[in-house]
């Protein structure tokens, strides 16, 4: 049973979507937030929670290996969400170490602290503490890249080409070694790109919104034919809530939205809208906008998911369509954007 669940990254894009509908969802059970707030973390992102009994957040770096031992101690942590990590492969290209050292420095103190604050040896838990839990977001970026045909699953290679990518399937190997070393109680998902309010503006989906309505050119690398798989950060949600309180210890899961786009019609696509919501004034299209640019160094050609697992397992199945989701999507991006200007 969760009582006291540490979330780390709560203040990020999915990581605040999850919190905003927890911790309403669950009153019962108390969330400790903890957020280093760097640029792509907000406290506004959390500005619709409630002040309820049930909600602390704190300021810091899953880094700190002694303030971890404290939230631990003091908010009798029982099961731990991690989301908080560096998550943009451009910036992983230029600057990989911060990357190392938070997406795997970071998720290792985590396991560290959570292992000695539940266990007295290896596969020796404390008493009370046999169903703590560590649950572990990840990316299917871990996997590489697929060619025209396939899906990724859970029995897929891991295959990193970014130093992103690397760094997160590192965090993904320590995880799983501390189920298997320590008997941790571990859950592991791996999900597709997600899209939807609250996204940090250097993504793709943001990105294009906010060059298109600035008049800028829209960038798209390469030949624009690069291929991923989107997932409503609201269905998201929904399925790590599912995986959360789960017993598939030791096990992972995929998580896709079953929509695969060229990054191209992508684009065309939020253009259309816009042009429907919000015309040039020129009466030309935003996508006159849309400029190629030099391609990202080992950009991966497509990205696909294979869900049949979750789906047969916990009855996961995304509920938003693309066109839904964009819709939704695009309109929180337009009322931001007329707070802006």
């Amino acid at each position: 049973m969760i009582k006291n669940l540490l979330i780390t990254g709560g203040a990020g894009f999915i990581g605040s979507n999850f919190v905003e509908y927890f911790v309403q969802k669950h009153p019962e059970i108390r969330v400790i937030n903890l957020d280093l707030l760097t640029y792509a973390g907000s406290l506004e992102n959390l500005k619709d929670i409630p002040n309820d009994a049930n909600y602390v957040f704190i300021k810091g770096n899953i880094r700190d290996s002694a303030l971890l031992k404290e939230i631990f101690e003091k908010y009798e942590i029982d099961s731990v969400l991690h989301f908080a990590a560096e998550s943009h492969v451009d910036n992983s290209i230029v600057n990989p170490n911060a990357f190392v050292k938070t997406n795997v420095g970071g998720t290792f103190n985590l396991l560290h602290n959570a292992y000695l604050a539940w266990f007295d040896a290896p596969h020796c838990c404390k008493k009370t503490k046999e169903s703590h839990r560590f649950y572990h977001i990840s990316t299917d970026e871990v996997f590489g890249s697929l060619g025209e045909s396939g899906k990724f699953n859970e029995d897929s290679p891991y295959a990193p080409n970014s130093p992103y990518a690397a760094s997160k399937a590192s965090s993904d190997f320590l995880v799983r070694s501390f189920h298997k070393t320590y008997g941790l109680n571990t859950l592991l998902t791996n999900c597709s790109n997600n899209y939807g309010p609250k996204q940090h503006g250097e993504k793709l989906i943001p990105t294009v919104i906010r060059k298109a309505l600035n008049g800028e050119n829209i960038p798209t690398y390469g030949d624009g034919l690069n291929v991923r798989d989107w997932l409503f950060v609201g269905d998201h949600v929904l399925a790590i809530e599912k995986v959360l309180f789960s017993d598939f210890f030791g096990a992972h899961f995929v998580i896709g939205g079953n929509c695969e786009k060229k990054n191209l019609d992508l684009i065309k696509e939020i253009c259309a809208l816009l042009d429907a919501e919000i015309p040039r004034e020129d009466g030309l299209s935003y996508a006159s906008q849309i400029t190629f640019v030099e391609d990202r160094a080992g950009h991966d050609r497509r990205y696909a998911i294979d869900g049949s697992k979750i789906a047969r397992e916990l009855g996961f199945k995304p509920k938003e369509s693309f066109e839904s989701g964009i819709k939704k999507t695009l309109q929180w991006y337009l009322e931001k954007h007329r707070e802006e200007f």
